[in-house]
């Protein structure tokens, strides 16, 4: 072990912040949206499905749930991608090389 990794195996203990199964598609994403959201799409049906029809409210929440959807994606983007540069020495995948500098 040379100096220049020294600092990377006292932070890192050998493992790699983006090591493995990593990206946008993996479980959690199928799980997220195949099971969990069911009541979301189940209600977003219901609004345009159902007896009183109002298309105009139905579309105002659509477009709440898609607003909301959007600033809780954007900013645990924000948060995953500064996460990745402070404690793992650089940003995720899909903007560096898998894992942190110097392996």
């Amino acid at each position: 072990m040379s100096l220049a990794t020294l600092p990377m195996q006292l932070l890192y203990h050998g493992y790699s912040g983006t090591e493995g199964f990593t990206g946008f598609v993996n479980e959690g994403t199928w799980i997220i949206f195949a099971v969990i959201l069911v009541p979301i799409y189940v209600m977003l049906i219901s609004w345009f499905t159902g007896t009183p029809r109002d298309t105009k409210t139905g579309l105002l929440g659509v477009s709440y749930l898609v607003g909301l959807t959007t600033m809780m994606w954007v900013g645990m983007f924000v948060l995953t991608v500064l996460i990745g540069i402070v404690f793992y020495g650089g940003a995720p995948e899909p903007f560096t090389n898998p894992g942190p500098p110097g392996y």
